[in-house]
């Protein structure tokens, strides 16, 4: 592997190689989320695995909800461990394999109850490591990438996770779920070709995981030993939140993402349901709105990557809101199909800069010797009230009776958030502080 990078050294030094390594792992690690948690194992697990419907959706939820709930808990102390230990790609390294191995295994999950217990442990594990090694990633950016390209890095690297998702779940749906006969002579009344698809997605980010783990620079060592990183992580936490007021701009952005990110979850949660009950849209449809939505998403971060860097991601994340918040008004009022489309479309477009611009504005905002634990915070900030869109639009809705009114508290997330990002100061875009060294 490459020489390690000192904390604090010139980015400048950094290859273009080590970048679009780093930029890669997007590509990678987002086959876990599109194949196994969206599209293709949540639905074998429910009608396949449990064999109903209703039952299967209660008992997946509570696999995602609960480790969720793991990831939330444990993210901020993992962080604050990394801090001290000054490696990140070991952890990174460490999760990353947990999660190939867990997606390798659920190729034996088979149809019925019997595994039932094995797929909820190994979706669990997948869900851990694909979490955990993601807040490594993220913390990796600043040490790589010039202050003054931080906005255009992270997008490129959300673009190339939504584009790198949707080309892994076409290759799984035509290249083995669809293909009639499979050319791997794989055993359709066991579900192989359906399994296969779960063995892709281990070899898919393991594969595209590489680079990273080769080409791009890490801080050195801090010397400290497991346990003493340990102990002096919790500490760092402790006194983190001790003094509070003194990252009061870090804390109130995270609060404002965690509601905004409240309502992309949502979005993406409901997206489905709310096309098929309101619109009459087919299954076939629906898969067929979710890739073209992932699509534009991605095709918005690529784009917007110029503009982060331009205005700086706090400005980016208040174009993204009242994009979200214009386009997901119109989803809730147009009355056709087509209309849905070109409304869910522009949504779409909003989607991966919004994501984007919150990881590029705290890697500019968070002290660098924190960073790790901000980012830490930053998984935290995504999963801690993730339970809250979903339960508020499904009260909403029972109690109107409409699907319509219920996504509408999608728009109340959106707008709580971008009235406190308004309270949250801007941290630049790096371009005084790179002219000036």
């Amino acid at each position: 592997m490459q020489n390690e990078q000192q904390p604090g050294n010139s980015t400048s030094a950094v290859r273009p190689g080590a970048l679009w390594s780093w930029a890669l792992y997007d590509w990678a690690n987002s086959a876990f989320f599109t194949i196994i948690l969206t599209f293709v194992f949540a639905r074998y697990f429910s009608q396949s695995v449990v064999g109903d419907e209703v039952a299967g959706t209660e008992y997946w939820g509570n696999i995602v909800g609960i480790s969720g709930v793991v990831v939330a808990i444990a993210a901020p102390v993992l962080g604050a461990v990394a801090d001290r230990s000054g490696r990140r790609k070991p952890w990174l390294i460490g999760f990353t394999l947990l999660c190939v191995l867990a997606c390798a295994m659920l190729w034996f999950v088979r149809p019925g109850m019997d595994d039932f217990w094995w797929a909820a442990i190994w979706v669990s594990l997948g869900i851990l490591g694909a979490e955990f090694a993601f807040i490594f990633y993220n913390t990796m950016l600043p040490d790589l990438a010039a202050p003054e390209k931080l906005g255009r890095w992270s997008g490129w690297g959300w673009g190339l996770g939504y584009v790198g998702g949707v080309v892994c779940l076409v290759i799984a749906l035509f290249g083995l779920v669809e293909a009639e006969p499979s050319f791997l002579g794989l055993d359709r009344e066991a579900a192989e070709h359906v399994r296969a698809t779960f063995v892709l997605v281990a070899v898919w980010y393991l594969v595209f995981a590489m680079p990273l783990f080769f080409l791009t620079p890490d801080r050195p060592a801090s010397g400290l030993s497991a346990r003493e990183a340990l102990r002096a992580g919790l500490g760092q936490l402790r006194d983190s939140l001790a003094q509070a007021r003194k990252y009061s701009h870090v804390l109130r952005f995270l609060v404002a993402r965690m509601l905004y990110t409240d309502g992309l979850a949502t979005v993406f949660t409901f997206g489905g349901v709310y096309a098929a009950g309101t619109f009459n849209m087919s299954q076939t449809e629906v898969l067929q709105f979710g890739i073209a939505l992932n699509v534009t998403a991605g095709l918005g971060a690529l784009v917007f990557a110029w503009v982060d860097d331009a205005i700086g991601g706090r400005n980016t994340i208040f174009l993204a809101l009242i994009g979200l918040g214009a386009s997901g008004t119109a989803i809730l009022v147009v009355e056709s199909a087509l209309w849905f489309w070109v409304s869910g479309m522009t949504l779409g477009i909003f989607v991966g800069p919004l994501q984007a611009a919150s990881r590029s504005h705290l890697a500019r905002a968070a002290p660098e010797h924190l960073r790790n634990q901000m980012f830490g915070l930053f998984t935290f900030s995504g999963k801690a009230t993730a339970f809250a869109g979903p339960l508020l639009v499904g009260s909403v809705t029972a109690a109107t009776g409409s699907q319509r009114w219920g996504m509408s508290m999608v728009l109340v997330f959106f707008a709580i958030g971008f009235l406190l990002m308004l309270t949250v100061p801007d941290a630049g875009t790096g371009r005084k502080k790179s002219e000036g060294t």
